[in-house]
């Protein structure tokens, strides 16, 4: 078989097709069961189903979880909401839905049934309601008096048996959100508020919720009918300086694992929606990458994204049978492997036997993590492809280039089809931090070259306030009433000039309205 592309040369320049299917592919294909449990879980991606692209406050984006590098007596989880989150997109920027409940789920002992559940809930606060402003002046702390709308939140940890809880303890109590990143003259220094934002539980567990660079690197240019058979397009990071929002929980390996002797995990995260009765009701889920966004056709999409891991037998024949490698052999002529594709229910469903399958497993989709397995000096971005056993699919790390290894699967890497297939986006555009939470810090809104006449280091909020102060304002008046007064009047005198121009409009066509 010849490859798409190879990882040398222009060859290389390749399908992100084959990386939505592998990921798809993958995590879809769910064991053996029947019905559908609404109110359960599922998975997701980015804009992945019909309803939840239209309400991306609840839309899972990316799950990762990896023994951390840095404490590997812990497990750090990485969970993802809003796709696409452009970094100027204010005035309303992003934030965490109230009406929500940010799931993480862990399955212990791998019968598809959570046993573990960390539940994020987030309030928002409004300081001033009187101004537009996501901030009135240059934020230099989380408790700021300039950042006019921010966030907490709450962790409750809640034990289940049989779907049924057994107990809950609150874990956290009001920690603060980091805050999107405005921009360099409103936030100078946000490595400063993203550290204020990780919290340190008791028992030995951290804590970190707030705006970050999505950690997905991939070119999923794919959709464009495949690239139309032009593989000289493929090969840029499709969500290049674009933001999400993250949730990152690290917990020692003992409070998630059933016991040492049995270190496998699986873990899944889901959002639930508050509806006008007050009811809970899911509407995403997510455990490994790109599953719905590919692998489902149209009909399943959302009710994929409402089901749970019991119940993906359901999907089975998406994965079994999938739709991307027929359309990749029609179109370049790679030949498809031969079906059912047992191989992709093995791997994706009940994990790699003799490394993250923990035994008695009931096949479900979930991202299933060894947490015996130390973390790896020199981390290698195909994971365990590349022999390296701490990365995908033995849970997943920020730098694990999920798109490459599924594709090859996908394609038959398994089954005798070797290949050397990848989409050409080897890395993420921003370099990941050492410790936690790990995830690059966002790209700021104000990431444009500076206007002509100005240097970085000028001190715009003051000269604004002191060329927007009233005449016979005191000097030592607040600068940030001087703003929003000065925003007020500048809204008003707009306002007045409209209004004007509208009344002479309406004279001039003498008719009423």
């Amino acid at each position: 078989m010849t490859p798409l592309f190879s990882r040398s040369g222009t060859g290389r320049k390749g399908l992100v097709t084959l990386i939505c299917g592998a990921l798809a592919a993958g995590g879809l294909a769910a064991a053996g069961v029947t019905a559908l449990e609404p109110g359960a879980a599922s998975a997701s991606s980015h804009r992945e189903a019909p309803l939840i692209s239209g309400t991306p406050q609840y839309d899972n984006t990316d799950l990762y979880a990896f023994v951390s590098p840095d404490k590997p007596d812990t497990t750090t989880i990485v969970a993802n909401w809003i796709p696409f989150e452009e970094p100027a997109g204010g005035p309303n920027f992003y934030t965490f839905a109230d009406d929500a409940q940010y799931d993480i789920h862990v399955d212990s002992n791998g019968d598809a049934q959570g046993d573990l559940l960390f539940r994020y809930t987030f309030k928002t606060h409004t300081k001033n309601g009187n101004t537009f402003l996501y901030n009135t002046g240059p934020v230099t702390s989380l408790d700021d008096p300039d950042l006019n709308i921010t966030q907490t939140y709450d962790i409750d940890l809640i034990r289940l048996k049989n779907q049924h809880v057994m107990s809950k303890t609150k874990l956290a109590d009001d920690i603060p959100v980091a805050p999107s990143n405005v921009g360099k003259a409103s936030m100078p220094d946000y490595g400063k508020l993203r550290a204020q934002a990780v919290y340190k539980t008791a028992g030995g567990a951290a804590t970190f919720a707030g705006q970050a660079d999505d950690p997905f690197f991939l070119d999923l240019r794919v959709f464009d009918l495949l690239y139309g058979g032009n593989l000289t397009e493929v090969g840029r990071d499709t969500l290049k300086g674009y933001n999400v929002n993250s949730i990152a929980l690290q917990v020692p390996n003992a409070l998630i694992r059933e016991s040492a002797k049995q270190p496998i995990v699986g873990i899944w995260s889901t959002t639930q929606r508050r509806n006008a009765q007050g009811y809970y009701s899911q509407v995403s889920r997510l455990g490994n990458p790109l599953v719905n966004e590919v692998v489902n056709p149209q009909k399943d999409k959302d009710k994929f994204n409402a089901s749970q891991p019991a119940y993906d037998g359901q999907f089975l024949k998406n994965v079994t049978n999938p739709e991307l490698p027929k359309l990749i052999e029609s179109i370049y002529k790679i030949k498809a492997p031969a079906e059912p594709r047992n191989d992709l229910v093995d791997v994706f469903l009940k994990g790699v036997k003799g490394l993250n399958q923990p035994p008695n497993v009931k096949p479900s989709e979930q991202l299933r993590l060894n947490t015996s397995v130390k973390p790896a000096m020199h981390p290698k971005r195909l994971g365990v492809l590349d022999g390296d056993n701490a990365g995908f699919p033995n849970g997943r790390r920020l730098t694990d280039d999920v798109i490459d290894e599924a594709l090859q699967v996908v394609e038959g890497e398994l089954v005798g089809s070797k290949n050397d297939l990848g989409d050409a986006v080897d890395k993420n555009d921003k370099s990941f931090e050492k410790y936690f939470p790990y995830v690059a810090q966002p790209t700021a809104g104000s990431r444009g070259k500076l206007a002509k006449g100005t240097t970085a280091g000028t001190d715009v909020r003051s000269q604004l306030g002191d060329a927007l102060q009233p005449a016979g304002a005191s000097a030592g008046g607040s600068d940030d009433t001087v703003l929003i007064a000065a925003s007020a009047a500048s809204g008003a005198a707009g306002i007045l000039l409209i209004g004007t121009a509208f009344a002479w409009w309406r004279r001039r066509l003498q008719r009423p309205y």
